[in-house]
């Protein structure tokens, strides 16, 4: 067989994750007539009668998405569900099945894939859902789970990343950038241990942004003060990829722009402290960071009232023309910054682990 040697080969970092997914969406059609709706989106949904069905997968992989040097295998497999589950909340909905595949290599004992379970196990206790299944198989790479988590709805309460409209207000959950700064500690304790190994480090002042990027929380908890404040958000996704990727994914699906006001993202003290002690403002940590899972929606603004004053919400900022593009106010000013995308993106963090392990 002869190959042909000038057959153009592009970098799957060149285009990125979300390029990716483009790619593979433009060259599927959803023929189903069960399929209300496909790639895009946090879940997909199959229409059932009077409910909706709604399924999300999701993938870690070991090197790209976690180093156990410093993650524990009970915190990875709670991380696990939390992640995949946070994106059926995404869509306004509960969840209530998982299915578990992993990849392992042999270096892994029964004992550690025990461990990985326990952690499985809390989480999906603690959410109130079952793991109906899955699949195993060995590995030559380390560790790779995928999760698939199932949820159900009526129709009618569904919310996906296309509602937003002009003038809405948009929201979010929670703090940001903790989960950054969690990783940020743990990475450069790493670096200090692998030179030292008698090095015990004190994290105890960084326990909260430790603990949201090794337990992230779905926020199950916000769907169910939602419905009981009879507020149904006309578009939302979940901070995984960081608020500015979630707000940019937000205005292509809405076809809106979005103006966010910098001043009012909801941060931790322990995040501005981590920010002074890394010398990063703590608002690029949450706008670019990551891992935070809180909840991003859109609402009408006569359901202001209804969460004015809820410490569990925080107007950011508003839709308007898309036209006008998305602009991030910067803090203290009226100095409006194109507001552009620098989280995570998996082929490109694959792209820089392996120069930096080649560096070493």
């Amino acid at each position: 067989m002869f190959q042909d040697k000038d057959l153009q080969r592009t970098p799957l970092s060149e285009i990125g994750e979300f390029g990716m997914i483009d790619r593979i969406q433009s060259s599927f059609k959803n023929t189903q007539p069960t399929t209300q709706l496909g790639i895009g989106d946090d879940c997909a949904i199959i229409d059932y009668g009077e409910k909706a069905m709604l399924i999300s997968t999701d993938m870690l992989t070991e090197g790209v998405h976690f180093n156990l040097a410093y993650v524990p295998l009970k915190h990875l497999g709670y991380k696990a569900i939390a992640s995949s589950v946070s994106d059926v909340c995404a869509m306004n909905a509960l969840p209530q099945q998982v299915l578990v595949s992993f990849a392992v290599s042999d270096r892994f004992p029964v004992e550690a894939i025990d461990e990985l379970f326990a952690g499985m196990l809390i989480a999906c206790q603690k959410y109130e859902i079952d793991l109906v299944g899955g699949d195993t198989t060995a590995s030559k790479a380390g560790l790779v789970i995928n999760v698939t988590a199932i949820g159900s709805c009526d129709k009618e309460k569904i919310v996906t990343r296309k509602g937003a409209r002009e003038n809405d207000l948009l929201v979010v959950s929670g703090d940001l950038g903790s989960a950054y700064f969690g990783l940020q500690i743990l990475e450069r304790e790493n670096e200090v241990y692998k030179v030292n190994p008698n090095v015990q480090p004190d994290l105890r002042p960084y326990d909260y942004l430790i603990g949201r990027q090794l337990k992230p929380e779905a926020r199950l908890d916000i769907i169910k003060l939602l419905e009981k404040l009879n507020v149904k958000p006309t578009a939302m996704i979940d901070v995984s990829d960081g608020l500015a990727s979630e707000i940019l994914h937000l205005s292509q699906q809405s076809k809106v722009g979005f103006t966010l006001d910098e001043e009012k993202i909801p941060l931790d003290q322990q995040v501005i402290s981590a920010g002074e002690e890394f010398e990063l403002n703590a608002s690029i940590a949450a706008l670019n960071g990551g891992e935070d899972y809180e909840l991003l929606f859109t609402i009408k603004q006569e359901d202001y009232d209804k969460i004015k004053g809820n410490p569990h919400f925080t107007v950011i900022g508003f839709a308007n023309d898309l036209q006008a593009g998305n602009h991030l106010v910067a803090r203290g000013s009226n100095i409006k910054i194109p507001l552009t995308s620098q989280g995570w993106d998996a082929f490109y963090q694959y792209q820089k682990n392996v120069k930096n392990a080649e560096e070493e």
